[in-house]
């Protein structure tokens, strides 16, 4: 069941967006060849107390970090770990904020120093995919039509859509109805109303979309070892159409 939320919910989630949003721009400014992802979840965890925040993936499921970190050919929930990350690398660090019962989630992938052409152009389409598929979230269309802006604009750039990991409803616990897949068919799925709020997380890749499991029943990485991107956005729809709640523009 899809739970519509109220104004009162949704500012709740604005003011956790917030805190999300502030913490990726200064996460973005400690990102440089010999930082640990270790070090960026340690800082993330002072920063979100700073503000009365907590992580709310920590203890999720067994998950014992404030962050996912995910480098290179690990497409998501990648452990963070003392190896310095090197140049030319990518790294996605992906956190939901819970402040005051107010959930906000949100993933970046930040560049390593300077990295390939290819990477960069990978990191950039995956950026647009995720804005455009904002746009076409409007009350009265479909999910479907979501899915549908990411998959043609990603694969005709030469890049695939991951397909097993997908966005999510989000409220008072992490993942709530609706599913929001990253490809599909336009004109399909659960119609979009005011009062939603879910996730578009876009997850990208160099080769092949399909994916293999660490060992660790957690990490998801490209099957071919390519590299894979991810940009996500927390939104909610009004009778205006879609907000972004984790939007680092408004900070």
């Amino acid at each position: 069941m899809i739970v519509l939320k109220s104004p009162r919910e949704i500012e709740k989630m604005r003011e956790a967006g917030k805190v999300l949003a502030a913490c990726h721009k200064e996460i973005a400014k400690l990102i440089k060849p010999g930082v640990t992802t270790w070090e960026i979840d340690t800082f993330v965890e002072k920063f979100l107390k700073k503000y009365g925040a907590t992580p709310e993936q920590k203890g999720y499921r067994g998950y014992e970090y404030a962050t996912c970190a995910s480098i290179n050919d690990e497409v998501c929930h990648g452990f963070p770990r003392k190896t310095p990350l090197q140049e030319g690398d990518i790294v996605t660090i992906d956190m939901v904020v819970n402040l005051n019962g107010g959930l906000a989630d949100s993933a970046w992938s930040y560049p390593v120093g300077k990295v390939s052409s290819e990477t960069t152009k990978l990191l950039n389409i995956t950026k647009d995919s995720l804005y455009k598929a904002i746009d076409v979230a409007q009350p009265g269309n479909r999910i479907g039509d979501i899915g549908h802006a990411i998959q043609t604009y990603v694969e005709g750039e030469g890049f695939s859509v991951v397909r097993n990991f997908i966005g999510h409803g989000i409220g008072n616990t992490i993942h709530e109805k609706p599913d929001v897949p990253h490809f599909g068919l336009p004109g399909k799925g659960a119609r979009i109303k005011e009062g939603m709020v879910f996730t578009i997380e876009p997850m990208v890749n160099v080769g092949d979309y399909r994916t293999k499991m660490d060992d660790n029943q957690w990490t998801a990485r490209t099957i071919d070892g390519k590299y894979s991107a991810q940009y996500e956005h927390t939104i909610a729809i009004t009778k205006d159409g879609p907000v972004i709640l984790t939007d680092q523009d408004s900070i």
